[in-house]
């Protein structure tokens, strides 16, 4: 796992060394080192070890999901901000099954870091709402559902409100 600067690092040495290539009329090599740096580039905004985590839990695999966020040893350096709370994020998820004191931990740290796209927002509150009510914080869980219901703008999380809302007339 490289460092996040280390990548952009490379990508500029591989830009330059690019150039250098186009000057001695390699216009080919030039391309396609121009295309190797972009892919620094890109593992730099979206790191590659939460991307394949994020494959592994939508095949609803947690442990693999477990294992390809275990490669991260040093979330701070290695990640920007919003891939530190989507590292949280998926942590919260998969302690979520077992561990919920752990799981509220993570899950708040990745609302605090943000997340990039409001769904993922909005499904860790809910999932902070849930958390909140099974320890009977009923205003807490109140408070996270109406968030959750403002950042849901296409309905997705609709029939998991609409849940937590009976179960909580319970309490």
């Amino acid at each position: 796992m490289f460092h996040k600067n280390i990548k952009l690092v490379l990508a500029a040495l591989i830009t330059a060394w690019s150039v250098y290539q186009f000057v001695l009329g390699n216009i080919m090599n030039g391309i396609s080192l121009l295309l190797l740096a972009g892919i620094f580039v890109l593992f730099y905004f979206k790191n590659e070890f939460i991307l394949m985590a994020f494959l592994q839990l939508r095949k609803q695999n947690f442990e693999g999901t477990k294992k390809w966020l275990g490669y991260i040893k040093n979330p701070e350096a290695a990640l920007i901000v919003k891939q530190q709370g989507y590292f949280n994020y998926l942590h919260g998820i998969i302690l979520s099954q077992t561990n919920i004191t752990q799981a509220e931990k993570y899950l708040r740290k990745a609302v605090k870091l943000g997340l990039a796209m409001d769904h993922d927002l909005a499904m860790a509150k809910l999932q902070l709402a849930g958390i909140a009510m099974t320890k009977r914080r009923k205003r807490e869980a109140t408070n996270l559902m109406a968030e959750a219901k403002k950042l849901d703008k296409h309905g997705m999380l609709k029939e998991q409100m609409t849940m937590m809302k009976q179960q909580m007339k319970k309490i």
